[in-house]
């Protein structure tokens, strides 16, 4: 998975990247210190890895990760070449969502770019420049297409797709606001929309502010609203803190967020939210040699599942012997669960579930 980190210059994109990613990115007080996107893998912190390595005694522990990239800071005109514009749209096209980093402090040693703080002006900002940088792609397209559906009748449902996609956009709307067809969703991927990608919007919030979830910050508040008319997430940390964390042990990173009054970090909180926007679960296996975590869509069938541990097993598929990772737990092994029935056999048409633990029957 990866998730591209972007927003205006200055909002706190780089510290949040070297928080959750300890990479060393250069976190400085003037616009486009960041260039070449910075790439941080991170992993996704699981506790059941431990308690399941417990259980099998096993070598290693594996966590599913994902790819964080610090992606550079666009300004008002970058779908027409201001500032790093067509570098920063070539570098959000890579990306499975965008995490929009918005400022939602005030502070004035911390220079805004456009002078004042206003976190609606600044995402309107960003949507219109991913908005513009589509609506010249389709454009381009449609001169072309028009005139080969004429001869070309099998070209139809593009053309009348991407006229509507078009519409959308001319009202300023993001391509995933629109409601498309199993077809549609698969003719539109051929052209990598930069609006059709969902967003987590990372409202950064003071210290303060951050105790109660950014409750009372109207900046935030607004943050939320936007965010739910096009069906977005919004997680509200603050950069600072996590810029914090990011520099204590395990141990005394509890203590810090117990002393705070917080439950989790940002990044379990971004990492959660991504999960839940793009659809992903994870299940386990576990043994002597590693108890290991691994993500696959929600929805995704046991023999593909299968195949994300190797493409050998999905082809020789024969089952699954799966038990649910509370089930394990309670009966403190594999050979106890077996004994109680609790371990089942599923077939080819098995959907998995979030903390499966499996073993796959194969043959090739």
């Amino acid at each position: 998975m990866k998730l591209g980190i972007v927003g205006l210059p200055n909002v706190g994109k780089s510290t949040l990247f070297n928080a959750l990613t300890q990479a060393g990115a250069e976190a400085a007080n003037y616009p486009f210190a960041t260039i070449e996107p910075n790439i941080g893998v991170v992993n996704v912190p699981d506790e059941r890895l431990k308690v399941l390595s417990d259980i099998s005694k096993s070598g290693r522990i594996v966590y599913t990760n994902i790819e964080f990239y610090d992606i550079a800071g666009l300004v008002k005109g970058a779908s027409k070449g201001e500032g790093l514009g067509n570098q920063f749209l070539s570098n959000i096209r890579e990306v499975d969502a965008i995490v929009h980093v918005v400022r939602c402090f005030e502070n004035e040693n911390v220079i805004h770019v456009d002078g004042k703080v206003d976190p609606v002006r600044d995402i309107e900002n960003i949507n219109l420049e991913l908005v513009f940088s589509d609506l010249e792609q389709i454009d381009k397209r449609l001169a072309r297409l028009e005139k080969q559906a004429k001869a070309d009748k099998s070209l139809k449902p593009e053309l009348e797709l991407l006229l509507k996609v078009k519409k959308v956009l001319e009202e300023g709307k993001p391509a995933r606001s629109l409601e498309l067809t199993d077809e549609e969703e698969k003719i539109i991927k051929n052209f990598a929309l930069l609006t059709l990608k969902p967003v987590i919007y990372v409202a950064n919030v003071s210290e303060e502010d951050a105790h109660n979830n950014g409750q009372d910050n109207e900046m935030v508040k607004k943050v939320k609203e936007m965010a739910e008319k096009s069906n977005d997430e919004t997680v509200v940390i603050s950069c600072e803190i996590e810029s914090e964390i990011s520099e204590l042990s395990e141990d005394e990173k509890q203590l810090f967020l117990k002393d705070l009054g917080l439950d989790e970090s940002g990044l379990d909180k971004l990492i959660k939210s991504s999960y839940k926007l793009l659809g992903l679960i994870s299940f386990l296996t576990t043994g002597e040699m590693e108890s290991r975590a691994w993500t696959i869509k929600k929805g995704t069938k046991a023999p593909g599942a299968a195949g994300k541990i190797h493409t050998d097993m999905e082809r020789g598929f024969i089952k699954a012997d799966i038990i649910s990772y509370e089930d394990l737990v309670s009966q403190g092994s594999m050979a106890a669960a077996r004994e109680k029935g609790l371990i089942r056999s599923e077939g080819k048409d098995y959907i998995m579930q979030d903390g499966d633990v499996c073993v796959f029957k194969f043959n090739v």
